[in-house]
């Protein structure tokens, strides 16, 4: 590629860096460490988990899905030639800034590593990442939704295996709105009259927060209204579009700052201990969610609550023609300092590569599948959820938002594209701000950028 390996790896590590700010083992063999547990060649690290057939391949991996160990240990259970050793170094900004420490010293980083999908360009940058194609990847697109496959793939190249997403659905206070006489909205208009109505009918919190911090969520919600603001081809990988400042944007934005200053929407920061109380106190009528949503709330929501929870669709902006979102989602990726990329990529294909491993995902760990026999299972449509007072979220909400889907790209800087976001929204909403003008500050911030870094700018 054009931009030199080092020169990607300043963009990258950079960007990362400024990630931490908002929110290793080796495969070719294994000893034992002092507390009985597996510890891996080159010591940096031990297993979290314990090796069923010691005499086998060792995998490193690195995730940090809860519940995770019982997926591991069901996979060693069932595998006599190849094992996982599961080590949770840290959640997101964590474990990317010390997988961009292990880039820079050549050596350290898992066999195989979680990442979030759109964070899969700033290491495909840095040819950190083995393309799972020469392994046959290519093969298993059809086990997956379109947007899932979209988002991992690159011409003919394979860069992660999909595991869960997140598409997005309304989770609303039903006994709230019965209350106060309001209708659930199901288009945006009608969200702005639903929390005017309840502010109307006595109703003193907020019918939902915008965070300005909201970084993929605040995505979605543009990208609902047709934003598309990069475009990149690791292929070609010198070269980058960016359109953020699009008339789309604008229209979302401006929605949302009009709510903002009518003071039906609140601007709290995402998941602070403040904004977690809000969410299960009344504070807020509506929690604009991903499909891991039911479950954080969940999490959060108190036993003896008396709260009445319901999911329904996303509001569209066209609901004759209806777009759905994604808000996260994770990946298995193959790092190219595996010492065995077969033995890793059987590990990141079939880790979750089966109704057993899934029934513990969705059970134990709340994940939404974007494996297609899961999601096809009556176990998964079907499913009930108590504290949605039986309602079947799936099947009502989320399986059809998942499959309508198509994909989104990402930048390959995308943590310092967030870091840009979050402070040009913070600026809006505590200056007074307009939309266009807020908008084209971030545009220009991630020009310079890009073009500081080495990078044509289409």
């Amino acid at each position: 590629m054009r931009i030199s390996q080092r020169r990607g790896a300043q963009v990258a590590v950079a960007a990362l860096a400024a990630g931490a700010l908002l929110t290793a083992c080796s495969s070719d063999g294994s000893g034992e460490g002092g507390d009985g547990s597996t510890e891996a060649a080159g010591g940096d690290a031990t297993c979290t988990n314990e090796i069923v057939n010691p005499d086998a391949t060792q995998v490193s991996v690195w995730a940090w899905y809860p519940a995770f160990e019982s997926v591991v240990d069901h996979f060693n259970e069932t595998h006599d030639d190849v094992q996982v050793c599961w080590t949770n170094a840290g959640q997101g900004a964590d474990e990317y800034n010390k997988f961009s420490t292990t880039i820079e010293a050549g050596s350290g980083a898992p066999d195989v590593i979680m990442l979030e999908s759109e964070i899969l360009p700033t290491y495909t940058i840095l040819n950190s990442l083995a393309d799972l194609s020469e392994f046959g990847a290519g093969e298993l697109e059809s086990q997956f939704t379109t947007g899932a496959w979209s988002d991992v793939v690159s011409g003919d190249s394979v860069y992660a295996v999909p595991v869960d997403g997140g598409p997005m659905g309304m989770l609303y206070r039903a006994d709230i709105f019965e209350e106060y006489g309001v209708e659930p909205p199901t288009t945006w208009d009608e969200f702005a009259q639903a929390g005017q109505d309840l502010r109307d009918a006595g109703y003193e919190g907020y019918i939902t927060n915008y965070p300005t911090n909201g970084n993929a969520l605040n995505y979605a919600l543009f990208a609902q209204n047709g934003w598309t603001p990069f475009a990149y081809d690791p292929a070609n990988p010198q070269e980058i579009g960016i359109e953020v400042a699009t008339p789309e944007a604008e229209q979302v934005l401006s929605y949302w700052k009009g709510l903002i200053d009518e003071g039906l929407v609140s601007t709290d920061d995402a998941f602070t201990s403040d904004y977690n109380t809000s969410l299960v106190d009344g504070t807020y009528a509506v929690y604009l969610a991903a499909a891991w949503g039911p479950g954080y709330l969940q999490g959060l929501s108190d036993a003896d609550s008396e709260a009445e929870w319901k999911a329904a669709p996303l509001p569209q902006w066209d609901t004759n023609d209806p777009t759905q979102v994604n808000w996260g989602g994770s990946t298995f990726a193959v790092t190219e300092q595996a010492s065995d990329k077969q033995a890793a990529y059987t590990v990141a294909s079939e880790l979750f590569g089966n109704m057993d491993a899934w029934e513990l995902g969705i059970d134990e760990a709340a994940l939404f599948p974007q494996w297609n026999e899961a999601l096809e299972s009556d176990f998964f449509v079907n499913k009930e959820y108590e504290f949605f007072g039986g309602q079947q979220i799936n099947k009502d909400v989320f399986l059809e938002a998942a499959n309508g889907y198509e994909g989104f790209s990402f930048s390959p800087f995308q943590v310092y594209a967030y870091d840009q976001q979050t402070q040009a929204l913070f600026d809006m909403v505590e200056s007074g701000g307009d939309a266009a003008t807020t908008l084209q500050t971030i545009q220009d911030a991630l020009v310079s950028y890009a073009q500081q870094q080495g990078f044509t700018v289409k």
